[in-house]
């Protein structure tokens, strides 16, 4: 059948097809009479009589190439042409019909009428790459073929003829000729009355070109099945053999990660102001009229006509609409959308637009409608919560994945604001520094090795002269304020980066490195340098994700999938991903040694098993394959080591201390305190100059990961201002993790945490929970604001009691002494 890949989603939504051919294989009891009976009247009245060949039609023919020469009479019946679709050219050559007679009695021999038929009209080829009837019903119509009308039937039967002649979309008028005919011999042959007839006749043609019936929007996942699937299988078979491909990701999930991700890419654009129209069709002149009330005098606007024929001629992308302006009033504007409807664009959806001048300042917020839009203007619109809402393609960028912790599974993956834009996938392919987002996992390094989340770190600037470089390195907190002693909980949960630094000293680099490549992270994308623990660091947003998925899930390395079986055009299972899973309870994953021992030893049984299947022809069938062996991931740091940092990143979330003792402080993820889950633990992270912004955050059941960039490396996110309404400055900030990357995340898990349940990790078996004092970290006997549990490793919670008299921890936080020359140095900040 030559049948497209198609790709589906978990529960069954269309995500794409592949495949040089269009074809939708029908069986002849799932398509209408009535377009059974449209082919027969046109193309073989007789098929159900004769053997193969129309002796009638062939004399008729035979008898025209005599008188004339011309060959270009048909007498094929519908056996005679399925044997030229299959083994012959369309040459009008003698020895040709020769051969398709003969082929169509054979044929004939083997086959039943109804599969003869059945065969013809999925083979058949009907124009614009759509092959058989149910292609050609979606291509020209975007229906099936149970939603065809009378007039569309005699369309699709009219093809065979002349498909790339023929059909609608190519020419509106020989389409009509050709479906007329069809029709007439519909009527003559009473397949329909002469009521339906000329109601079909005097049909308009209305069809245009449709794609595949799309049902849920994933163009990155589909793009990375297409590469696996042409790598397992080849291209022949990935294009034509109608596969059948399921993934993981689930339809809902992923609408919810593309709005999420549109929706803040917007909301960032209009923070940072207007850049104006794509065109300006026809010169407009904002002047004073005679009552000194501000007029558009335009020259020479364009006709109604004339503007729906430009837009016509212009496409949008994704939701953004062409639309031209022509009207504008004080506080509002009239304009023609794409498809001729004429809407109104109220202030709500034009006031955001202040002037572009540079990625860190806008112009005054607008006043007027005057000030933003002129008739003639060529703009971009898009509808926000019912209403019209002035529009520009984003030209920063996002990536969102998302995956299921225990076995690797992606649920949704969005790699970019459109795939139309750019097919580069930034959640797999986009090496970004990670800023703060790599915390974590120098927080579980120091875990390692003799730190607790109650030990007291000094936060208080670093200031490190280089000799040999002679510059001074002075990482900073941002924002710049240094609490001094402070417990290792709180600094993870402020994203205290001195402390990180720190604590990286206290571990050591190379160990450090050691630790980090537990979580999948290659050494090479690992700077062996202290910037390492304030995120220099460059991984992908899966990388990432796929790192935190270890805290969510106790410890273990899953690996991200997102293939789970192929079915072939049976319907029979020829491929079933088996993932390795987080499992606590389950029998101790073997090491690396046994595992690729392991794999060798089936890739010798694979080649066994093929070559007795190859000899055992004449030999009785072998016992059905068992089902595969479930695969257990490799734990890669200890259940109470993950716990604890994911508990430690729930602080980041809901703060600590008291607020009603004036000791209450927040996280850096705090606005995650709107889904009112407390099984969430989160982090944001921010890098130079706000160049890349991450937010990272995961449940027992769900782990995602939010970047948000410049595709190129070296433009900044830069400051923006936020406003209220009718345009009054409110406050204004540098692009960061918590502005720029949390409300993403924010927005897909408020639309999908109805799916993922609420659910509390368990505390590890061997954890000591013991109440400590917030001030030293020292064991305590009070239980007021003072005082809280904290979680230890067996034998490392503390052994004394604070006392009384100790009111703080003193540290010497004056900072290194600079040298005189000071022309020299340089500030490199990460955070």
């Amino acid at each position: 059948m030559q049948t497209p890949m198609q790709v589906f989603t978990e529960d069954g939504e269309l995500i794409s097809q592949f495949g040089e051919k269009r074809r939708i294989p029908l069986k002849l009891t799932e398509m209408p009479p009535l377009l059974v009976q449209a082919f027969l009247a046109v193309e073989d009245t007789r098929f159900y009589e004769h053997p193969g060949i129309d002796i009638i039609g062939i004399f008729r023919a035979a008898t025209v190439v005599a008188q004339s020469g011309d060959f270009s009479q048909g007498a094929s019946t519908i056996t005679q042409q399925l044997a030229r679709n299959f083994f012959l050219s369309r040459e009008k050559k003698l020895i040709r019909k020769i051969k398709e007679i003969f082929l169509a009695f054979h044929i004939e021999q083997l086959l039943s009428k109804d599969q003869i038929l059945e065969l013809y009209l999925n083979k058949i080829e009907l124009g614009q790459r759509s092959f058989g009837v149910g292609a050609a019903a979606q291509v020209y119509f975007g229906k099936t073929v149970h939603e065809l009308s009378v007039d569309e039937i005699a369309i699709i039967a009219g093809l065979p003829k002349a498909p790339s002649a023929l059909n609608p979309i190519r020419s509106a008028s020989n389409a009509r000729a050709r479906r007329n005919i069809v029709l007439g011999r519909m009527l003559d042959t009473g397949v329909i009355d002469k009521a339906a007839y000329d109601a079909a006749i005097a049909a308009p043609i209305t069809s245009k070109l449709h794609g595949a019936q799309i049902t849920a929007s994933a163009p990155y996942i589909a793009e990375m099945v297409r590469q696996d699937m042409v790598n397992r299988f080849g291209e022949e078979t990935a294009y034509s053999a109608g596969l059948k491909v399921y993934t993981t990701v689930n339809s809902q999930q992923q609408a919810a990660a593309k709005q999420a991700l549109q929706q803040n890419l917007y909301d960032y654009d209009e923070r940072h102001g207007y850049r104006g129209p794509v065109a300006q069709l026809w010169p407009a002149t904002l002047q004073q009229s005679a009552d000194n009330e501000p007029v558009f005098v335009e020259d020479n606007p364009l006709p109604r006509e004339d503007i729906l024929a430009y837009l016509d001629k212009q496409s949008g992308i994704e939701d953004l609409i062409p639309a031209v302006v022509i009207q504008v009033a004080a506080q509002s504007a009239e304009l023609i959308i794409a498809g001729g409807q004429q809407i109104s664009l109220e202030w709500d959806g034009l006031k955001w637009a202040r002037r572009f001048i540079n990625d860190e300042r806008q112009a005054v917020a607008p006043k007027t409608a005057f000030n933003i839009v002129a008739p003639g203007m060529h703009v971009l619109v898009r509808q926000q919560q019912q209403q019209w809402r002035l529009s520009q393609v984003p030209q920063a960028s996002s990536a969102i994945v998302a995956i299921d912790p225990n076995n690797g599974a992606i649920r949704s993956l969005v790699g970019g604001y459109s795939f139309s834009q750019s097919q580069f996938n930034r959640a797999t392919q986009a090496k970004r520094q990670v800023g703060s987002n790599i915390k974590p996992f120098i927080y579980s390094a120091a875990l390692e090795h003799g730190y607790t989340l109650a030990s007291i770190m000094n936060d208080a600037p670093i200031h490190q002269w280089d000799d040999n470089a002679g510059i001074a390195w002075r990482p900073k907190n941002s924002p710049a304020v240094y609490d001094g002693p402070i417990r290792i909980r709180e600094a993870l949960a402020k994203s205290k980066n001195v402390v990180s630094v720190r604590l990286l000293r206290g571990v050591g680099i190379d160990n450090s490195i050691r630790h980090l490549q537990r979580f999948g992270f290659a050494a090479s994308d690992l700077p062996r340098n202290e910037t390492l623990s304030l995120g220099s660091a460059s991984l992908t947003p899966l990388e990432l994700v796929t790192g935190y998925a270890v805290f969510a899930n106790g410890g273990y390395l899953v690996t991200p999938y997102v293939i789970d079986k192929v079915l072939s055009d049976e319907g029979e299972v020829i491929f079933e991903h088996n993932p390795a899973i987080a499992c606590q309870q389950c029998e101790q994953t073997p090491s690396e040694a046994e595992q690729s021992n392991n794999e060798d030893s089936e890739a010798q049984l694979d080649q066994l098993f093929s070559q007795l299947a190859a000899d055992s022809s004449s030999q009785a069938e072998p016992d059905a394959i068992s089902e595969p062996q479930q695969r257990l991931a490799e734990q890669v740091i200890s259940e109470q080591n993950s716990f604890l940092i994911a508990d430690a990143l729930k602080s980041s979330v809901w703060g600590g201390g008291s607020w009603q003792h004036g000791t209450g402080w927040n996280g850096t993820a705090w606005r995650v305190q709107s889904l009112k889950r407390r099984d969430i633990s989160a982090k944001t992270g921010t890098t130079n100059d706000s160049k890349d912004t991450w937010f990272s955050g995961f449940t027992p059941d769900l782990a995602v990961t939010v970047w948000v960039g410049f595709d190129d490396a070296n433009r900044s996110l830069g400051r923006a201002q936020w406003h209220a309404n009718m345009g009054q400055q409110q406050s204004a900030g540098t692009e960061s993790g918590a502005r720029t990357a949390l409300p993403a995340w924010l927005s897909y898990l408020q639309a999908v945490s109805s799916s993922v349940p609420e659910r509390q990790a368990t505390p590890p078996v061997g954890l000591a929970s013991v109440r400590i004092d917030l001030q030293t970290g020292l064991l305590s006997r009070k239980t007021d604001h003072t005082s809280s549990f904290e979680y230890f490793k067996p034998g490392t919670e503390p052994s004394q009691y604070a006392s009384a008299d100790i009111q703080q921890i003193s540290f010497d936080s004056t900072a290194e002494k600079k040298p005189a020359d000071q022309d020299k140095e340089e500030e490199v900040e990460l955070f």
